[in-house]
């Protein structure tokens, strides 16, 4: 059959493109290199920011991204290394990605405490999120736990097994259960330390809530805490993991029992103390201010720069058991399009916010 006139005109309409893309000049990628090891000037040694490179597929993005988190004085970043993206196929491993982040973090002098989750579909029901881990497959995350710390032995001196058990969300949308993350906690805390002895493993990541007991969406922190210390939990952990944001309190307001604000960390720690673990320092692994136009939680870009070094102040001058205050979140490949892009300290195409200039002047740079 004939061809018609509309699909004479398609096909030369295809014809022409594929021509005028094979004239094209090549754009050459590019080149990366580390250049002369750098060093962190900071007045403030615990200064921390949570990076998210995981989803950063440009090599010069993530040496842009350090670069200015050395600028900005901060010797400490958390990074998330997604297990499902390292291994997509069970015993297949690529750690391209890491390499680059971890590489380029030592060329700046930027310590990198490493956060490790997110289950591959291989390893999970049929049906569920990538925040399922059943009992069945703790051996095989406990597996790349000690994969991953192997690879980097003497590279990365910090792991944080697994993020915020005590939502339901981060438990793979189950009722919480502080006994199950003990489980894969054990398991994976040997395998670390069968992969290097003296990796500092962080464990907790408790997300600040005060949530009822009835309810199926979280339990609160510092009851999970302590749930957690009955079944055995300072034998498998050397540095506790903690999140404490400030939402619109101002970072020295006091704690309570019925307040989510920056100083609940202090609760934490009474918890610690209670249960024998008062040699054991403390790393708060999220925290920060909001500064969105449209959150009712948020402050001013003003207020929250104010409340952000003043927190990071706060924690060096009072608090000798926290290593490091890691404030969420420094910046995202590409914009959220929620209030969570009033997090960053730097945006997409890396200009700096209000709070990254108060933060840079406060440490010195």
């Amino acid at each position: 059959m004939p061809l018609s006139w509309k699909q004479i005109f398609l096909w030369g309409v295809r014809l022409t493109l594929v021509w005028y893309l094979l004239r094209l000049p090549s754009v050459p990628r590019p080149l990366i290199v580390l250049g002369e090891p750098q060093t962190v000037k900071t007045m403030y040694p615990k200064t921390c920011v949570h990076t998210r490179m995981e989803n950063e597929v440009e090599e010069w993005k993530i040496q842009r991204t350090l670069i200015m988190v050395r600028e900005m004085g901060a010797p400490f970043i958390v990074e998330y290394f997604p297990w499902a993206y390292y291994e997509g196929a069970e015993g297949n491993y690529d750690f391209t990605h890491p390499d680059h982040v971890i590489d380029h973090a030592r060329n700046q002098g930027v310590t990198v405490i490493a956060r490790l989750g997110m289950v591959p579909q291989w390893a999970r029901e049929k049906n569920t999120t990538d925040t399922y881990l059943d009992e069945k497959h703790y051996t095989a995350f406990a597996k790349f736990v000690g994969k991953f710390i192997e690879r980097y032995r003497g590279k990365i001196n910090y792991v944080i097994l697994w993020n915020e058990p005590n939502l339901s969300l981060e438990w793979g949308y189950r009722q919480v259960n502080p006994q199950a993350y003990m489980a894969m906690l054990k398991e994976s805390y040997r395998a670390a330390k069968a992969a290097d002895p003296e990796i500092q493993v962080l464990a907790g990541a408790l997300a600040p809530t005060l949530e009822p007991d009835s309810s199926d969406l979280a339990m609160n922190d510092l009851i999970y805490l302590q749930k957690l210390y009955d079944a055995g939990f300072a034998s498998y952990y050397d540095i506790l993991s903690v999140h404490s944001y400030g939402l619109s309190f101002a970072p020295a307001d006091l704690p309570a029992l019925d307040a989510l604000n920056f100083r609940r960390v202090e609760l934490v720690r009474e918890i610690m103390i209670k249960n024998g673990d008062a040699g054991k320092k403390m790393m708060i692994t999220e925290a920060g201010w909001n500064d969105s136009p449209r959150w009712t939680r948020a402050v001013k870009p003003a207020l929250r720069a104010e409340y952000t070094v003043n927190a990071y102040d706060y924690a060096e001058k009072n608090w000798d058991y926290v290593l490091a205050t890691c404030m969420w979140a420094f910046r995202f490949p590409a914009p959220l399009y929620t209030y969570g892009d009033y997090y960053a300290f730097v945006t997409p195409d890396f200009t700096p916010r209000v709070v990254y200039e108060a933060v840079k002047k406060w440490t010195g740079n």
